[in-house]
């Protein structure tokens, strides 16, 4: 059993949910500032609250960064390799900039240990169903072009997941970033793993609740010659659109149904998957949590393969440079503060019947 220690108790909650769900995985403890939240965190865990990375046990074989990087103003990184230093395998919550990875990775392999940069969302289930499901369009026919859109603050993880839908993040580019007054979202024409990309980024923050007011986290479509695949939302579901292609009679005409148009007898839209989209508390109590052991799964596979550290630590060094480049395009967020967005209610949406 791997003992594993997680920093922060913020998003940190979601780790320290995954670790102790995991059957290989035990929680040797907290590391936190020592506020109220984080000892009734340790006592709901029933594990110890440590104050720093000298108080945490030698037995400890991971650890779970999850406090800002340098990247953000904070003292992940520091921590990070404090723990590197001590030879335990980590695991950092994203975003990370280039030159703090560059120099992990360089402690890790003097230490004989692993460090990763946990992006999260292409562990997601849906996420992993959807990339599993371009891996096959992509072994099968060229990918002709990737519609994307999210908020600012996940575009770090979409660039990975980008990458890895086709096959490699290189090579990349970004182009000018549009924006038009009164619109929510900015534009891009992009490049990844020569693919063309249009991009459309909420850029976007609330000052003083930044974790709210995004219009949506992720959506992807990827479109090749037998149709489009896309990821509905970052949660799922996935979706399957076949082309739509008729034959010609001998007229010229279209044809709708008979001998030849075997290839329209298919729906028009197939759900990949058997898994329904979840509710929010299931995405914070199972989803992302599954996502995080998943991380810790890589992690641990990578400490036993340390070509495969190599091959890890350049994918999410060139993730990270995306990143700053495709920050860089565009530009500081608009700062908004709207009001507590008003629901609307399911059942409403239900009851709507077509119109003659």
């Amino acid at each position: 059993m791997t003992r594993v220690v997680v920093a922060g108790t913020a998003f940190g909650r979601i780790y320290l949910d995954a670790v102790s769900a995991a059957p290989d995985l035990t929680l040797a403890g907290i590391l936190a500032n020592g506020s109220d939240y984080s000892r009734d965190c340790a006592a709901r865990y029933g594990v110890p609250l440590f104050g720093s990375v000298d108080d945490v046990p030698g037995d400890v074989g991971t650890a779970c960064v999850v406090v800002r990087s340098g990247a953000l103003g904070g003292q992940g990184t520091e921590l990070a390799q404090a723990f590197l230093r001590r030879g335990v395998h980590v695991l950092q919550e994203h975003p990370v900039h280039a030159d703090e990875i560059a120099a992990n990775l360089r402690i890790a392999r003097a230490n004989e240990v692993a460090y990763a940069v946990n992006t999260l969302y292409p562990r997601l289930r849906p996420v992993r169903r959807f990339l599993a499901a371009a891996d096959v369009l992509r072994r099968r026919q060229r990918l002709d072009f990737i519609d994307a859109a999210c908020n600012s603050q996940v575009a770090y993880p979409l660039l990975d997941v980008l990458g890895r839908m086709t096959g490699g993040l290189r090579p990349w580019a970004f182009g000018e970033a549009h924006s038009a007054e009164r619109q929510p979202f900015s534009s891009m024409h992009a490049e990844v793993g020569g693919v063309p990309v249009t991009l459309r980024i909420q850029n976007q923050v609330h000052p003083g609740d930044p974790d709210n007011h995004s219009y949506l986290l992720h959506r992807i479509s990827v479109g090749c010659e037998g149709g489009v695949l896309s990821l509905a939302d970052t949660h799922g579901p996935v979706l399957w659109n076949p082309r739509l292609h008729s034959p010609r009679d001998e007229t010229g005409r279209l044809m709708m149904a008979g001998p030849g148009t075997e290839r329209l007898d298919v729906p028009s839209t197939v759900v990949l998957g058997e898994e329904a989209p979840g509710t929010y508390h299931q995405v914070f109590a199972e989803l992302w949590p599954d996502a995080v052991a998943e991380s810790l799964r890589a992690l641990h596979r990578a400490a036993a393969e340390p070509n495969r550290r190599m091959t890890d630590g350049q994918w999410a060094l060139g993730v990270s440079r995306m990143w700053s480049a495709l920050t860089a395009r565009i530009g500081m967020p608009e700062l908004v503060e709207p009001p507590e967005p008003e629901p609307i209610p399911l059942a409403d949406l239900l009851a709507v019947k077509g119109t003659a």
